[in-house]
């Protein structure tokens, strides 16, 4: 669809675990609130930030930089949403 936005970003793991259970928990919850499509990933290879399992098999470490991919109308509001998740170290800090 031509009307659809498509926001490229690079997001840094903060935490000292890293995308564990927990934050990967968060990260879906967070994916499910909006209807776009959001992508997280690395080295050439991304998952679903609707799937859990899917995040658990990225390479989340501490100090990891993912890149983001939203494609859809609330691009943006998702984006910012995530933003804040990874600033706030997912809350466990």
């Amino acid at each position: 669809m031509a009307d659809e936005k498509t926001i490229l970003h690079e997001l840094k793991v903060l935490n000292k675990y890293g995308i564990h259970a927990r934050p990967a928990a968060l990260l879906v919850k967070t994916a499910g609130r909006f209807s776009c499509d959001i992508f997280i990933g690395q080295k050439g290879e991304e998952v679903s930030a609707k799937s859990i399992m899917g995040l658990l098999t990225i390479e989340g470490h501490q100090g990891a930089k993912l890149s983001v991919r939203i494609v859809g109308a609330d691009a943006e509001e998702a984006l910012a949403e995530l933003i804040g998740l990874f600033e706030n170290k997912f809350f466990e800090e």
